[in-house]
């Protein structure tokens, strides 16, 4: 299936949102998903992965995560420089902008022509945080979370009620959870603590657990591992191709 490209910027409770919209060029209405990119917004990596998802059938929106705090269409480098300014806006920006953020894009892909009602979020690093947090909103019918960061040491700024660890049964879709088991941002008890969380609410999830490190969807560096990548991207679109069709 090919696909276009547009750039929006939606208004949010905390000001203007670019947003990178990757979408089946034939006519027609599609479902939706969210993607949240990793700290350094939207890389050439996380373009690319959009575009697989979108070449399945769906409208898939990238955000800016951190627009409040840079330059419409900023790029951070996978660098140390690039991390050391993630790290800071992720920690700057508090949780609840985040779910602002969410909202603005599901009344934008309920307005938009072509797009259904069904949405879904996917996400990788912090983006898959911020895919469960999406999920949070039972508009979100279903959450594909890469290697996720900070959920299980609330380390992101929160009211503790507000934590996502804490909100997790508030989730109505199903949310898939992937881990790299060499990732050294959710060591193993770090795991442990969310998968408890999942028994202990009775959500509707999936786990899994690969021999990966941190990024290793990411297709640029080296992190990468192909093989495994493509496992994902598989059972992604399963996921999506079920829940929102």
């Amino acid at each position: 299936m090919q696909i276009q490209k547009e750039t929006i910027d939606l208004n949010t409770a905390t000001g203007k949102m670019r947003c990178y919209i990757y979408r089946p060029c034939d006519e027609g209405v599609y479902p939706s998903i969210i993607f949240y990119s990793e700290i350094f917004q939207q890389t050439a990596p996380i373009s690319r992965s959009a575009a697989i998802m979108a070449c399945h059938g769906f409208v898939v929106i990238v955000p800016e995560v951190f627009h409040e705090l840079n330059p419409a269409g900023t790029v951070l480098e996978y660098d140390d420089i690039g991390k050391d300014k993630g790290n800071e806006d992720k920690s700057k920006k508090p949780l609840i902008d985040h779910d602002s953020d969410t909202l603005a894009m599901l009344d934008f892909i309920h307005s938009a022509t072509y797009c259904s009602n069904a949405v879904g979020a996917m996400g990788v690093c912090i983006g898959g945080h911020l895919a469960y947090r999406a999920a949070l909103n039972p508009a979100i019918k279903g959450a594909f979370c890469l290697y996720a960061t900070d959920i299980h040491n609330n380390a992101l700024s929160a009211e503790p009620e507000q934590q996502s660890l804490a909100r997790m049964a508030d989730i109505k879709g199903e949310i898939h959870f992937i881990w790299g088991k060499q990732d050294p941002h959710v060591p193993n008890q770090g795991r442990l603590t969310i998968y408890q969380q999942c028994i202990a609410t009775g959500i509707n999830y999936q786990w899994c657990e690969v021999n990966g490190v941190h990024a290793f969807m990411r297709d640029e560096g080296d992190r990468y591992d192909g093989a495994l990548a493509l496992q994902m991207y598989q059972q992604a679109v399963a996921l999506f191709q079920r829940v929102l069709h």
